[in-house]
């Protein structure tokens, strides 16, 4: 058998090797191929407006242009909160080849101090708009300026800008009345319109600057600028120029504020000031106060924590917020209710042996005279603050029908129209008592309610607007903080007003009103030191909370006390009596009786507003609070 010859040559092996290889080949090619034009695809279409954003800033620049704040000025003119220049520093993330390198560069640059380090770097990495500057920091220094300029090549994306800044000429005065305004941040940048709002780094936080947030800011423009290889803009493009905010014109007397302010001296406490006519709010202040302008750039953590930590607490408006027993100046309002529901008339007498008792109760209610006042009717009720009076009228009255009708002057509700963050306070009622407490509702604790204590709590504003109401004698006019925007006045008629009180006889405004002129006028008066010399009528009513609940025949002495455990000083007042043209309502914490350390400080104020040439001396109106301080009598 022969032998099978081998062969050097398998053409159809071969072949199909090549076979397999060729289609191996062609398969990697599609894949790369197919990978390639899906990457393309990406980048032009998926990825096309970044890219085209990347380039174009390579060449050309969008600049957000921020709108001037609208400025505010007082009722005369005066300027309240301004706009300085200064200068920002700004980050755009996208911008930035390495965050941390970058943000370490410019603390070692700005040399910030350890506790604001932390904050600077939240701050840039706060949540953004793309390409949208992040302000890390403001009001930099010439110095720091400068060294930024030097290092402006190790700093892509790092920008100054000049922007104004917002500033108030009298921060501490003003504080609560105007707010604040502060860095935006995250949760308000979700909320805010991205063009209205573009290059914008501060919003109204608080005040008058948040409720009014709309008008002041503005509308931002933008400019189209194109730029080198470093940056530099070489000339501009286009332009939408900004729109400016509104300016304020408030109802604010910068000097009457101003005056409120140095009154209180430092002391916790609070003044307010309407005119009755308009509701438009004279003076609105709250002691002690503080520096918004610390708020606008952001403040240290160390100035921050001593003001949380304060025990007078500064931050805490008082005008607003401040919830405190009225004490004896809702007497005159007791007693239009009375005259209204028929429980008294203007001549109705009672005798007052130096207390109260309810039928079938042993417990003694005390008058502030523990012997007595004897036989009163309301207008020496009024004048010497009788207790006993009005324990009777509040008990004849109920808690129903005083709650019904204290509620009528706003008791218990928010009064104002743009003041921010303003309390209802409280006017119990037995559905209130049962719904917080589950408890009915007791005789005695009318009677506490019949002179102001108790559960019944007010603010000074409230206070204020109520004493408003009954000089206008019931008409209501709803107090505001704003007169113009702009060009344009704020009307008078403002929404969710409350109805007019009227009441069967027009005369017995004039009798409540003489029993409050016999407060500083009278030879009884509690406040009668306070009203000589009185170039004008006045009516007024002095007050006296208690900070903690006596005993039934305990005593209380001030001196015994703790300072913060003292009795609140309160006075309500309104002048000319005729044609009133201011109200105020002033509370002083721990001050003790009202018709002292109160008064003196109302009379003040109305003879500021209504003695234009004569304004009233500060020191001796201090003066004057010493020499009555050793003759207190009454509440």
């Amino acid at each position: 058998m022969l032998k099978r010859p081998n062969t050097l040559k398998n053409s159809e092996q071969e072949l199909r090797i090549f076979r397999v290889r060729a289609l191996i080949a062609i398969l990697a090619v599609l894949l790369l191929a197919c990978l390639l034009t899906s990457r393309l695809v990406y980048l032009q279409i998926v990825q096309h407006d970044l890219y085209s954003t990347r380039s174009e800033n390579n060449r050309v620049r969008v600049e957000p242009l921020p709108p001037n704040r609208g400025l505010i000025y007082d009722r005369n003119g005066v300027l309240l909160a301004e706009n300085r220049p200064t200068y920002n520093l700004t980050l755009v993330r996208e911008r930035v080849d390495n965050l941390d390198e970058t943000l370490a560069l410019l603390v070692d640059l700005l040399e910030l101090p350890e506790e604001e380090i932390e904050a600077f770097n939240v701050r840039s990495r706060q949540r953004q708009r793309p390409y949208q500057p992040a302000l890390l920091t403001s009001d930099l220094s010439e110095e720091q300026i400068a060294r930024l300029a030097v290092n402006r090549h190790r700093l892509p994306g790092v920008e100054v800008e000049a922007q104004p800044l917002r500033f108030y000429p009298d921060a501490e005065v003003m504080a609560h009345a105007l707010g604040y305004v502060g860095r935006i941040n995250a949760q308000e940048m979700e909320t805010l319109d991205a063009g209205r709002y573009a290059g914008t780094h501060f919003i109204g936080k608080t005040g008058i600057e948040r409720f009014y947030e709309e008008e002041l800011h503005g509308q931002a423009g933008l400019r189209k600028v194109e730029t080198n290889a470093r940056g530099r803009v070489l000339r501009e493009l286009g332009r939408t120029d900004p729109v400016p905010g509104e300016n304020l014109t408030l109802t604010l007397d910068k000097s009457l504020q101003m005056l409120a302010y140095e009154l209180l001296d430092g002391r916790r406490g609070s003044i307010v000031a309407i005119a009755p006519a308009t509701g438009e709010i004279l003076a609105m202040v709250s002691t002690p106060g503080f520096d918004s302008n610390q708020f606008v750039t952001g403040i240290d953590v160390a100035s921050y924590r001593a003001l949380q930590e304060n025990l007078d607490l500064p931050l805490f408006n008082r005008a607003i917020r401040g919830h405190y027993p009225p004490g004896s100046t809702i007497k005159p309002f007791l007693a239009l209710a009375g005259l209204s529901e028929g429980v008294i008339t203007p001549d109705s007498t009672i005798n007052d042996p130096g207390y109260y008792q309810l039928p079938n109760d042993t417990r003694r209610y005390r008058n502030w005279l523990r012997w007595g006042h004897g036989r009163v009717d309301l207008e020496r009720a009024l004048a010497v603050s009788n207790n006993t009076y009005f324990y009777t009228l509040a008990h004849d009255l109920g808690i129903d029908s005083l709650h019904d009708r204290m509620s009528d002057f706003g008791f218990g509700r928010r009064v104002a129209y743009d003041v921010q963050g303003e309390s209802g306070a409280l006017m119990p009622s037995r559905d209130w008592k049962r719904g917080r407490f589950n408890q009915p509702w007791y005789p005695g604790e009318t009677l506490s309610v019949g002179i102001g204590q108790g559960y019944w709590q007010v603010t000074p504003l409230q206070l204020a607007s109520a004493t408003a109401t009954l000089a206008n004698r019931g008409h209501w006019v709803r107090p505001r903080l704003a007169r113009q925007i702009g060009d344009t006045p704020v009307p008078r008629d403002l929404p969710d007003t409350l109805d007019d009180i009227t009441l069967a006889n027009d005369g017995w405004w004039d009798r409540v009103f003489s029993g409050m002129e016999k407060v500083l006028s009278g030879s009884e008066g509690t406040a009668r030191r306070t009203g000589a010399g009185l170039e004008y009528r006045m009516g007024g009513k002095s007050g006296t909370a208690q900070v903690f609940s006596l005993g039934q025949d305990q005593r209380y002495n001030a001196d015994e006390l703790a300072e913060r455990l003292r009795d609140h000083a309160l006075f309500v007042a309104f002048a000319p009596l005729d044609d009133p043209q201011i109200a105020v309502s002033v509370i002083v914490e721990n001050a003790g009786g009202g018709s002292t350390h109160a008064a003196h400080l109302a009379r003040a104020m109305t003879d500021a507003w209504l003695l234009e040439d004569e304004a009233p001396d500060v020191e001796e109106v201090r003066e004057a609070l010493a020499d009555d301080n050793a003759n207190v009598e009454g509440n």
